[in-house]
């Protein structure tokens, strides 16, 4: 493993110069990879082995609109296309994708097909770390491994296509081949990751939680509709407040902080607007941090597991989240939004 230096720390990661390419289809050249799930993570991740020759099948529910996805994308019925059940039992390296709600329902049917020798490979650490709320207590004769793209799975699969990568976690939690780390890092390589980083199941699920609840999806969405709402009540048009929350985020300030940094994008930016957001950004910092406290201890003691695990068992749960998604969806301002992107140049004819 390389080191590398951030600052005062000094952490191992795994790059695809050290354990490249031709290492991880030597090491997974006699398993077959079987991906259970063609959602969120399935598509990408199964495609992306695919086409860097590893042997790869799909499990998912036939007749499913993921089932006619999968058939879309050329994987063929009784070739590389099966039920989960049968992916599940050919398979050497079981991949579970399924969302977690998914996972929680089909275990008890695919269980009895992880035999010895096998390993059972997670994207997330949900299912093993909430064994208690999920039920998911893999057998002791089998490895169990991670690798958690740190991107969603359409952006796993673009990455890949531009030739570049996600970055990953990687984890085991139960080696019992004596096989589980070179599995666990040719399938991070084998999907495409940039580079590699050790983690827990643990870790991982409480840094994912408590990612998507703040700053990745929950905070970032409640800050813009804060500093939309007010800037409407104070008079300034849906254009202006779209444009001055939303657009100019997305579309020029964080390109540049993915490309070299927060501090680069600040030294991009006019002396004014620097000055005002090293003024006000620890005031924000302050005010929030009580916040984060608040769901870190929530998503370790297990409380949002139990609360996501019980709503998603509602059987009218889609109706709701439809609901919910719907409410943002023709808020004034994501319809602005909609309007704003209708207007950039490449939109219009």
């Amino acid at each position: 493993m390389a080191k590398i230096n951030f600052g005062d720390v000094v952490e191992e990661v795994v790059t695809r110069e050290e354990f490249p390419l031709k290492k991880a289809r030597e090491v997974l050249k006699d398993e077959v990879i079987a991906i259970l799930g063609y959602g969120v993570q399935g598509p990408a991740q199964a495609l992306n082995l695919k086409d860097n020759g590893f042997n790869v099948i799909v499990g998912q529910r036939k007749n499913s609109s993921s089932w006619e996805k999968a058939l879309a994308d050329g994987w063929v019925e009784g070739k590389n296309l099966f039920e989960i059940e049968e992916a599940a039992k050919r398979g050497t390296i079981v991949c579970f994708l399924l969302s977690d709600a998914g996972q929680i329902e089909v275990w008890p049917k695919i269980k009895k097909y992880l035999t010895k020798g096998k390993a059972l490979y997670f994207s997330h650490g949900f299912g093993i770390t909430f064994s208690k709320e999920t039920g998911i207590v893999p057998p002791k004769d089998i490895d169990v491994i991670l690798v958690a793209p740190k991107g969603a799975g359409r952006s796993v699969r673009q990455h890949f296509l531009a030739g570049r990568g996600i970055n990953a976690s990687f984890a085991i939690y139960q080696d019992a081949t004596g096989k589980a780390k070179d599995r666990v890092l040719a399938m991070g390589i084998g999907i495409g990751a940039g580079y590699l980083f050790p983690t827990t199941f643990k870790k991982e699920v409480y840094s994912d939680l408590v990612g998507e609840r703040g700053v990745l999806m929950g905070a970032l969405a409640g800050i813009m509709e804060a500093q939309y709402e007010l800037f409407r009540k104070k008079g300034h048009s849906p254009s202006e407040a779209f444009n001055e929350t939303v657009e100019e985020l997305t579309q020029s300030l964080m390109p540049m902080v993915g490309e070299k940094g927060m501090d680069w994008m600040y030294a991009n930016c006019s002396t004014t607007a620097q000055r005002g957001a090293l003024d006000w950004k620890g005031k924000f910092k302050k005010a929030v941090m009580p916040v984060f406290k608040e769901l870190y201890q929530k998503v370790a003691s297990g409380y949002e597991a139990r609360r996501v695990i019980r709503k998603n068992r509602q059987k009218n749960y889609r109706q709701k989240l439809e609901k919910e998604l719907a409410k943002m969806r023709n808020s004034e301002m994501w319809q602005a939004g909609a309007k704003v992107r209708e207007l950039r140049p490449e939109n219009q004819k």
